[in-house]
């Protein structure tokens, strides 16, 4: 069997808390294996800790560092091996090494903080608890009292105990917070703790024995609605064994243990029971139970699952306070940068519920910076573009629109077109549905030589008033400016039908005019020398005159008219083929004497 089968049957035995057998499957993977692996030496160490044998523990924690001295989770084997032999001084020292080289190493620094709390431990008195544990028989005659034989089934309660008789130090006031520690120093002492208790004598029930906490399986939906955390963020007592055991790219390691808390898996319970009132759409009930779950023990989860029932049930400002709260504990301990992502999303769905757009979007921008994700980005562009429709709707002031079209019209006159522009500009933030903003800023930026903005903002107050006729007039004007002739002619056509049915043919001379303009350019010989053959070709090249050349209607007329120059005319009392033909013309495919 190879050093690699051997670690993931070692982590397998370690996450199923088979300390011994895990120990010695990592051995066999440190015989198997090629060259000397840190890794294998850091999960043998970690086996050696939690089996309290400090000293095999150190030897290969500093075998692990001296083979890999870069490897910050070593000096964490390092740290909790001198933790468990009670040199505080030389624990430190390795845990601060390895934040030295990984600043976010979590364990690290769960490990410092016990370190620290146990060294300022030292410095007060053990309360004579110290010679209470000194008997090297403790454990067994606590086994066979029958007063705590119970509760010395609980491997952890043990763990405890073993570590205030190797580190009377580590002892203080909060063990008397701990009723079943109380049972057990009664029984040392030889105290019965039921007199003065009961009237009938019965000693109170033990503890039962604490299973290790679960990992919830169901996931929340990442939706505009938000949804409770099914998934509590990793606490900083979960084992990386769990991953260790599955992955086979890169070097992964077993976590030293860390005692679990009776108070994580009744926070689990509550929560739980939260999530049940949640889906029932009770949200008191659901904020209740996820209070109890926070009081209980420290978890962002928590937190952010109280908010979205504070969401559902409309109280966005409480909803607000409450994800502001997780995202400065989540930062104190360090939670998961996706937690806190996910709280800076919420706080921004709480900000769009209450339409401060401002709020919305710098939150939802927070969130992207902590973790970026698809859903949140979308929502932060759909939330940038109504911001900017509320603030246009905002600026709309009739009165003030007029002020500007003044004003524009002043600079127009005196020959300040940039001013004028400006003028206009303002003119249609104030009232974006008058035409005559966008026709007035056209003949402004006409001035200017800015042909295609101008056509633009043709095009714009036409679709506000498509019977505007100066709006017409101007785009062909500008059209024939950047010399699209077709186009200018097909804006013109437009005008001359508006203007026929709205003005009895007022603007005609002029939209004549451009047209006569619009023809002659259009087909005007770049090359003064150029030949009729020349002119002939390069008016073929024209998409409009090749379309009516293969026209079959007028290649008969054409023919006709040849034979009959009279029958043109006739022919030319249609609106359509009079066009045609005043286009050959112009082309000088048709010449007249």
């Amino acid at each position: 069997m190879s050093a690699e089968e051997f670690k993931k049957q070692g982590n397998a035995a370690f996450v199923a808390k088979d300390y011994e057998k895990a120990s010695e499957l990592f051995t066999k993977a440190i015989e198997a294996s090629e060259a000397p692996n840190h890794v294998l030496y850091s999960n043998r160490s970690a086996c050696f800790t939690s089996l309290k044998k400090f000293n095999e523990a150190l030897n290969d924690a500093n075998e692990c560092v001296k083979i890999n001295p870069a490897w910050s989770k070593g000096y964490n084997r390092v740290g909790a091996a001198y933790f468990g032999l009670g040199k505080l001084d030389e624990a430190e020292q390795g845990y601060k090494k390895a934040l030295e080289i990984d600043t976010s190493n979590k364990a690290a620094q769960d490990g410092l903080e016990q370190v620290q709390k146990a060294q300022k431990s030292q410095q007060q008195p053990d309360l004579g608890f110290g010679q209470m544990f000194s008997d090297p028989n403790m454990i067994e005659k606590l086994k066979n009292n029958p007063k705590t034989a119970e509760l010395m089934k609980d491997p952890q309660l043990v763990s405890k105990v073993l570590q205030f008789q190797s580190n009377p130090q580590m002892m203080g006031p909060e063990i008397l917070q701990d009723p079943r520690m109380m049972t057990i120093m009664a029984a040392m002492l030889g105290v019965d703790l039921s007199i003065g208790g009961d009237s009938n004598g019965q000693e109170p029930a033990a503890p039962s024995k604490e299973a290790p906490a679960t990992k919830e399986t169901a996931s929340e939906a990442e939706s505009a609605k938000p949804a409770p955390e099914a998934k509590a963020a990793p606490s900083a007592s979960s084992a990386e064994a769990s991953s260790s055991a599955t992955a086979d790219a890169g070097p992964m390691e077993v976590d030293e243990p860390q005692p679990e808390q009776d108070s994580k898996k009744n926070a689990d319970a509550e929560k739980a029971e939260g999530n049940k009132f949640y889906k029932a759409r009770k949200f008191d009930e659901a904020i209740e139970h996820y209070n109890k779950a926070w009081d209980l023990h420290k978890d962002v989860t928590y937190l952010n699952n109280r908010s979205a029932a504070e969401y559902e049930k409309g109280d966005y400002e409480q909803a607000i306070k409450t994800l502001t709260e997780a995202v400065e504990q989540g930062r104190e301990m360090r939670a998961d940068y996706k937690l806190i992502s996910k709280s800076f999303a919420r706080i921004g769905n709480a900000y769009l519920k209450l339409e401060d757009f401002k709020k919305a979007i710098e939150f939802y921008q927070k969130s992207l910076t902590e973790h970026r994700t698809p859903d949140i980005l979308t929502k932060l562009r759909n939330c940038e573009k109504e911001q900017k429709v509320r603030e246009a709707q905002a600026y709309i002031d009739p009165e003030k629109a007029e002020e500007a079209r003044l004003q524009g019209k002043e600079y127009f006159t005196k020959g300040d077109w940039p001013n004028a522009v400006k003028a206009y500009t303002e003119m249609t933030k104030r009232a974006p549905e008058d035409a005559r903003g966008y026709s007035n800023r056209a003949a402004a930026l006409a001035k200017l030589m800015s042909f295609p903005e101008a056509i633009k903002d043709c095009d714009m107050a036409i679709s506000k008033d498509p019977n505007f006729i100066r709006a017409y007039i101007r785009k062909a004007t500008a059209q024939i400016a950047v010399r699209e002739f077709a186009s200018a002619i097909e804006t013109l056509d437009a005008a001359r039908a508006k203007d026929t049915e709205l003005n009895n043919g007022a603007n005609v001379r002029e939209i004549d005019q451009l047209y006569i303009k619009a023809s002659q350019q259009r087909f005007q010989p770049q090359d003064p020398n150029e030949t009729p053959e020349q002119a002939y070709a390069r008016a073929l090249k024209d998409p409009e005159v090749a379309s009516i050349m293969q026209d079959p209607v007028m290649q008969s007329i054409l023919s006709q008219a040849q034979q009959n120059p009279a029958a043109l005319q006739e022919h030319m009392k249609n609106p359509e083929v009079f066009n045609k033909i005043q286009t050959l013309i112009a082309a000088g495919i048709i010449r007249t004497r």
